[in-house]
């Protein structure tokens, strides 16, 4: 027997012989297959063209103690989905990669959606020269396209919108963060003069608002714009925004020198101002010359261990910005070639960049032109066109403008991965300096986990509890939970700081104890935090030494953060509930920055929670929805004639009653429920 035979057979002999029996009975199909490990969690994600032949090239020799060896010996189950495609295997992959999270894929993901700028509805006058035009009557303009449109249906409005499309309203975008999106609702203001008011506040509007003094808005709430005035430019707005700007220009001079021509020299003037105005963005933003419309442009940059993609955006032939993205498991990671067994010939940027490319345009909408730092395969570019729809091209050695874009998001690539490894060692060191001073005993230091908890209420009224965690060296906002405490003693923080520890540790008390005695864990038990702080100090320390004690868990856990003299930033100082010393950790201590950090995140935390109380309270504790009897035709009829909750809530029952579909009994209960 060969080595080659030697090697093969000693992959074959640690694995179960179920997975070697499922191995062998695979198709020769294309799919995608999952590998389990003996915890049932996922180490990889694949897909093939041939799913016999590539999965079981990992079992046919032996890969010694590289990456792909040591991810191949924790094998302990497959499970494979056939599908029709090479293009349907690639989406089904990177689907199931942020879904489920494996250990040896690379993984991107952003919770956060896309900001658009939306405009609500489309004008309901089509053809502005068959409209009347007379501009200082809005109702008329009304009655013009019909007795059933409403008069915010003539105007349409401009806003900042993040979530899911509605066919009913225009969106302009995604646009790379909310400051891109603020620009270009400023820009619509300034050149176009288009409303950003809302409905209820358009249509209780008496005389002009400020944005019409500073020449932010052309006030259609009053009439002083016709609606197929407003409609024109509303189109301006449109065609601008797809990037149509030279013909927004020319017709805008060519109706300026009109108006020049029958002499009506203010309406000229007021189009000028719109021409120059437009003028200086188009020379500011530099897309005069500009052929592309939709480009997305990657850079990527590896480092340190980590990378960092940067996405640029262009829209309409305008550059929106950036935006970075930081993907996971970038060490651990495997990439695979398709038709044998080996590491990639890529080097590691052009893997993180297809994987970014591949999960990124599952969710956002692909437009026709990337510029990639990094060659990308042509079959992700073909699937990625089959799925949208839109015939994409990806560009990776870019000339001219395309160039002077992939320079800047290369550029700012650098920039955002130096900033992370820079915010990332300092909190590592904050994370050693706590540890060390605290004489903790961890073998890994990513695993500390502390959990903060602060006690919050409105003059002794409306107590609640936060819990912050600090976790793999940053806070872990997802696990935050806030806690409403009833049954004390108003503005007694003791017996609050006693009910959250209960009601937090009082379950995971009982189960540890009962392992204790069966020597086993209950499935689905949490773990116990390295370090509980709480903001305070002998009091509530003894509180919680109190309850921890009941609960017979270790008392070394409980650390109070003491204020220092004066209750000066820099002073505090650690109580202990085991019985040590206090503990100075100095001023300009790591540790002493990270447990301010914690601390203060978990007070941030409980003021928040204590606003929203507060502004539910002072809306009447409760909605308009919840109160019985009014549905959703009343509730708009009430926001409609009191212009919000807010206003609302400061009416009478007398005026409520006013509204149509509001009897007075009515009146009387909603009065009493927002009071």
């Amino acid at each position: 027997m060969n080595q080659a035979e030697l090697d093969a057979a000693s992959a074959l002999a640690c694995h179960p012989e179920q997975l070697l029996s499922d191995v062998a009975g695979l198709p020769s199909l294309p799919g995608v297959y999952r590998y389990f490990d003996a915890n049932n969690e996922v180490l990889y994600v694949g897909k093939a063209i041939s799913l016999k032949k590539r999965v079981s090239s990992y079992f046919q020799k032996n890969h010694g103690g590289t990456r792909i060896g040591h991810m191949v010996s924790k094998i302990t189950r497959i499970e494979t989905t056939v599908v029709r495609s090479e293009a349907e295997a690639l989406l089904l992959e990177n689907n199931l990669i942020k879904t489920l999270n494996p250990k040896y894929n690379i993984l991107f993901r952003d919770d956060k959606s896309y900001p658009y700028l939306k405009i609500t509805g489309m004008p309901a006058v089509k053809r502005p020269g068959k409209m009347p035009d007379p501009p200082g009557c809005a109702p008329a303009c009304a009655s013009a396209s019909g007795p059933a449109a409403p008069l915010v249906a003539l105007f349409p409005r401009v806003s900042y919108y993040r979530g899911a499309v509605e066919k009913k309203h225009q969106y302009f975008g995604p646009y790379p963060s909310a400051w891109a999106v603020k620009e270009a609702i400023l820009l619509m203001q300034k050149v176009f003069r288009l409303r950003t008011c809302e409905d209820p506040v358009f249509n209780n509007r008496t005389r002009p608002c400020l944005l019409y003094q500073i020449k932010r808005c052309s006030a259609p709430c009053v009439g002083h714009i016709s609606a197929a005035l407003y409609a024109l430019d509303l189109s301006n707005a449109e065609k601008f925004l797809r990037g149509d700007a030279q013909s927004v220009m020319r017709k805008l001079e060519g109706r300026m020198m009109a108006h020049s021509d029958k002499l009506e020299f203010e309406l000229a003037a007021e189009l000028r101002d719109q021409v120059a105005s437009l003028s200086n963005v188009l020379h500011q933003q530099s897309v005069d010359n500009v052929a592309d419309r939709d480009v997305d442009i990657l850079a990527v940059k590896v480092q340190g261990g980590r990378a960092c993609v940067n996405l640029a955006m262009v829209r309409g032939g305008r550059h929106l910005g950036d935006r970075p993205y930081f993907p996971a498991h970038v060490q651990d990671a495997l990439h695979f070639e398709d038709d044998e067994l080996v590491q990639s010939s890529l080097p590691v940027e052009a893997q993180v960049l297809e994987a970014f490319v591949a999960q990124h345009y599952i969710d956002v909408a692909v437009p026709p032109s990337l510029v990639t730092g990094e060659p990308v395969s042509k079959a992700l570019i073909a699937a990625l066109g089959e799925r949208s729809g839109v015939r994409v091209s990806a560009v990776h050695q870019p000339r001219e403008q395309r160039r002077i874009w992939l320079e800047m998001a290369q550029t700012n690539a650098n920039l955002q991965l130096a900033r992370l490894l820079s915010e990332e060692g300092s909190q590592q060191a904050r994370t050693r300096a706590l540890a060390d001073g605290l004489e903790l005993a961890l073998d890994d230091l990513a695993e500390l986990r502390v959990e903060c908890f602060d006690i919050s209420h409105t003059a002794g009224e409306n107590t609640q509890a936060s819990c912050v965690v600090f976790h793999h060296h940053k806070m872990q906002s997802a696990e935050y939970r806030r806690y409403n405490i009833a049954d004390i003693t108003p503005g007694d923080d003791y017996a609050a700081m006693r009910q959250v520890l209960m009601r937090r540790y009082g379950k995971l008390a009982e189960a540890l104890n009962e392992a204790k005695i069966t020597g086993m864990l209950p499935a689905g038990t949490g773990r116990l935090p390295d370090l509980v702080l709480v903001d305070g100090g002998k009091g509530q320390v003894s509180m919680a030494r109190e309850v921890f004690t009941e609960l017979g868990l270790d008392l070394s856990l409980i650390v109070g953060v003491e204020k220092g003299e004066g209750r000066k930033v820099g002073l505090e100082e650690l109580v202990f509930a085991d019985g040590r010393d206090k503990v100075y950790l100095g001023k300009d201590s790591a540790a002493l920055m990270l447990v301010a950090q914690i601390r203060d995140e978990a007070h941030r935390f409980a003021i928040t929670g204590m606003r929203a109380a507060r502004a539910k309270v002072r809306t009447g504790g409760s909605k308009l929805e919840e109160i019985p009897g009014i549905g959703p035709k009343r509730r708009a009829s009430l926001l409609q004639r009191f212009g919000g909750v807010r206003g609302v809530g400061l009416a009478s029952a007398q005026d409520i009653a006013t509204v149509d579909g509001i009897s007075r009994e009515l009146a009387e209960e909603i009065y009493r429920a927002l009071h």
